[in-house]
C-alpha cells in the first residue's frame, strides 16, 4: 500500500516582516478612512450602514424571515447607495494621495508677503461691507474653474484685489482664484453646494465656496456683502463670522506656513471678536 504524504502548507509567521507590513498597511488606511469622515455627514451615514448591518446579523441569528428578507433585498443596492453618498469623501481621498500631493507639486502660497496682501485686501473688504470670494489653490489645479472667468496671471497685491471687487465693475461677481502667488483669474464660476445641512440663510458665494472645497482641497474666503462678515471654507465646510485674526490662522495651517505678524492684524478687523461682528 502506497501511502502518501500531504505536506501541510506553512503558514507565515505572524511576526513576519511582509505580515507586519501588511497589517501596518491596512490599519493606515483604516485610520484614514475614519479620519476621513470624522465630523461629517458620512460619519452619521456610517453609523446608520453599520446599524443596519447590526439589524440585518441579529435577524439570521434570529431566524427572523420577513425582515431578513427585507434587508436582503436592500443588500444588493448597498455598494451603490455608498458610492453616490460617499462620492465627496471618496473625490477627496483619490485627490489627497495623487501624485501632485505626494511629489509637493501645485499652488502654494509660497511667500509670506502674498498671505499678507490677502489679509490686508480682507479687511478693507470687511471693513466696506464689500461682497468678495476668494479661492486659494493648494494641491489639486483649478485650471477647469480658471477658464471658466476672465485670465489676469497678475502679481498679487491687495490694490488688484480691492479693484476687482469694487461693486459695479465688470469683475465684481465670480470669485478670484490665487495661484501660485499670482492671481490667476476673476469672475470665474464655481460649482454650489447642495449640501441640504447649510443654513438657509447662505447666498451664492458661501455655497460656492463650499462647492468647491467639497471638490478640491483649496481655501476659500468669503466676505458676506450684507455685513461684511467674513467666513473661510475647506474640505467642505465653512467657519462662519471669523476674525481677521482666525483667517490668518486657517491659512497658516492650511498651507504650512507661519502666521502673520500681529501688527498687520491689529486695527478694526483684526482687533474685532471672535465672533467676527463687523467694526
Amino acid at each position: 500500500m502506497t501511502v502518501l504524504l500531504l505536506e501541510a502548507p506553512l503558514k507565515t509567521p505572524i511576526w513576519a516582516p511582509g505580515a507586519l507590513l501588511d497589517i501596518a498597511l491596512v490599519a493606515f488606511l483604516i485610520y484614514q478612512f475614519f479620519m476621513l469622515v470624522r465630523g461629517r455627514r458620512a460619519a452619521q451615514v456610517l453609523v446608520g450602514v453599520t446599524t443596519l448591518a447590526a439589524v440585518y446579523a441579529v435577524a439570521v441569528l434570529a431566524n427572523l424571515q420577513l425582515l431578513r428578507s427585507i434587508l436582503s433585498l436592500l443588500l444588493p443596492y448597498t455598494p451603490l447607495a455608498l458610492i453616490v453618498i460617499f462620492q465627496s469623501e471618496i473625490r477627496r481621498a483619490l485627490m489627497s494621495i495623487g501624485w501632485r500631493g505626494w511629489m509637493g507639486f501645485g499652488g502654494r502660497l509660497q511667500r509670506l508677503e502674498a498671505a499678507d496682501e490677502i489679509l490686508l485686501a480682507v479687511r478693507r473688504l470687511h471693513q466696506q461691507r464689500t461682497g468678495a470670494l476668494i479661492v486659494l489653490e493648494r494641491d489639486t489645479g483649478l485650471r477647469t474653474f480658471v477658464e471658466s472667468g476672465v485670465r489676469l496671471d497678475a502679481h498679487l497685491s491687495r490694490d488688484l484685489l480691492l479693484a476687482i471687487f469694487k461693486p459695479g465693475g465688470e469683475l465684481h461677481d465670480g470669485a478670484v482664484i490665487v495661484q501660485n502667488d499670482k492671481i490667476a483669474a476673476a469672475a470665474c464660476f464655481l460649482p454650489l453646494s447642495m449640501n441640504p445641512g447649510l443654513a438657509r440663510s447662505l447666498g451664492t458665494r458661501h455655497r460656492a465656496a463650499v462647492g468647491i472645497t467639497e471638490e478640491t482641497d483649496c481655501l476659500a474666503i468669503v466676505v458676506s456683502e450684507q455685513t461684511g462678515a467674513i467666513s473661510v471654507a475647506s474640505s467642505g465646510e465653512i467657519e462662519q463670522d471669523v476674525s481677521l485674526r482666525r483667517v490668518d490662522e486657517i491659512m497658516a495651517k492650511h498651507f504650512g506656513r507661519r502666521a502673520s505678524s500681529a501688527v498687520l492684524l491689529e486695527g478694526p478687523a483684526g482687533a474685532e471678536s471672535a465672533a467676527g461682528e463687523p467694526a
